[in-house]
């Protein structure tokens, strides 16, 4: 990207005009049907690419002022905000808001329960293969979605009786060097979860199901893989050990699939060692560790040789010795705390009822966190210095038409 690139440039590395339009075709579409069925609405006038651009800047700025409905924009309240207001009146917004999709009719071969969404979804994947690269080590976790504390400490009992549950989700792989997404997957809790999903009870079983499609397009790589409890198992680390992605993982025996490893291994001593001892057992490549810091901690590793060592640096007691599987694992797990802390910056706050805008939303918000870390690794970074919420921030003017968004293309 060239040093002149704007924020509205970055952002549509993931979300060009051409999926945009995509949605001007499919909300009239819908638009249409919708008045067949249940009557004109004089009100209504066809959307253009444009009024999609500004209706994904109001909902965008819903993450940069925090506020928890994006109709506080034009109330006249505290999150008013008079120069966003003047690009699109209320009610137009509301009109958008009402007819809005990204697939208006369910094809006759669609069983799908996404479907409504997956095209966008597809797309946006596509668009982060083809961006960036990710570092060797990487991380599949669920990140952190749900809405931000301060909103739920001030919502009333029953308005939060009124929420409904969420109904999928979401895991991410992550470039843990730098906090780009690569890959997003998303699961539905019940009826119509992609590849019959839903009907698994089994939560090692589904876990291992998510990774593997999460890792689909790692094969090959030579990639370092961190995994959480609910994933870490011998059968899917050798599984992808053949594909030449490598793995690190902390094991549970509640949460973890522990087929394979020895019971010694996986049950406490009577009397704990000194903090920082380690155990080992090893079966080729794959190591089981046992380690000790106020608690068993186990890991299983076929990315990092248990001979070599570590250390955790702690404030208070100083540097505890590892095995280097047990301080990488430790480092990559912090960085994530980190980029979640990060990613959050990007929330949409905005709550429809319907999964398939959930899920939507949620991606949009990621696709914004993705555009950010590019930019900061770019040139236009070094002239334009934008912290994350000026960067928010000038991306939903340059969607609203605000600001001139330098042309790049």
């Amino acid at each position: 990207m060239p040093p002149s690139a704007s924020a509205v440039d970055f952002f549509q590395l993931f979300v060009p005009d051409n999926v945009l339009k995509n949605m001007v075709v499919q909300t009239n579409m819908y638009a249409k049907k919708f008045q067949e069925r249940f009557g004109s609405d004089g009100a209504w006038v066809e959307v253009t690419l444009a009024e999609m651009k500004a209706f994904l800047g109001y909902m965008i700025s819903t993450s940069i002022s925090h506020c928890e409905s994006v109709l506080s924009i034009w109330s006249g309240g505290f999150y008013s905000n008079r120069s966003l207001a003047l690009v699109m009146s209320q009610a137009r917004f509301e009109k958008i808001l009402k007819y809005f999709h990204v697939v208006a009719f369910r094809s006759s071969q669609t069983t799908q329960g996404l479907y409504k969404v997956q095209p966008f979804l597809d797309s946006l994947q596509g668009s982060f293969d083809s961006a960036f690269r990710p570092s060797q080590t990487q991380v599949l976790h669920e990140p952190l979605i749900d809405e931000d504390p301060v909103f739920i400490a001030t919502c009333t009992e029953r308005e939060l009786r009124k929420r409904k549950k969420r109904k999928f989700s979401l895991w991410v792989r992550q470039c843990s060097s730098t906090g780009f997404i690569i890959q997003i997957y998303v699961h539905l809790k019940e009826g119509g979860g992609p590849d019959g999903l839903d009907t698994l009870k089994n939560k090692p079983q589904l876990h291992g199901m998510v990774a593997r499609s999460l890792c689909r397009n790692a094969a090959g790589k030579n990639y370092i893989i961190f995994t959480g409890p609910s994933i870490t198992s011998l059968t899917l680390f050798e599984e992808f050990e053949k594909q030449e992605i490598y793995c690190c993982g902390l094991l549970s025996a509640r949460k973890s699939d522990c087929t394979g490893l020895p019971p010694s291994m996986l049950t406490n001593p009577a009397t704990p060692p000194a903090r920082g001892q380690h155990q080992i057992k090893m079966k080729g490549n794959m190591s089981l560790i046992c380690w000790y810091n106020k608690g068993h901690f186990r890991f299983l590793t076929n990315a990092y040789s248990p001979m070599q060592q570590g250390v955790i640096i702690k404030r208070k007691s100083g540097e505890i010795p590892c095995p280097l599987a047990v301080e990488a694992f430790a480092a990559h797990l912090s960085y994530i705390c980190r980029y979640d802390d990060k990613y959050s910056k990007y929330f949409i706050s905005h709550k429809p009822n319907k999964t398939w805008q959930q899920v939507f939303w949620f991606a949009i918000s990621i696709a914004i966190n993705n555009a950010y870390i590019l930019y900061k690794m770019s040139d236009a970074y070094h002239v334009r210095r934008y912290s994350r919420a000026q960067f928010g921030e000038r991306l939903v003017r340059e969607l609203l038409g605000l600001e001139d968004a330098s042309p790049t293309h």
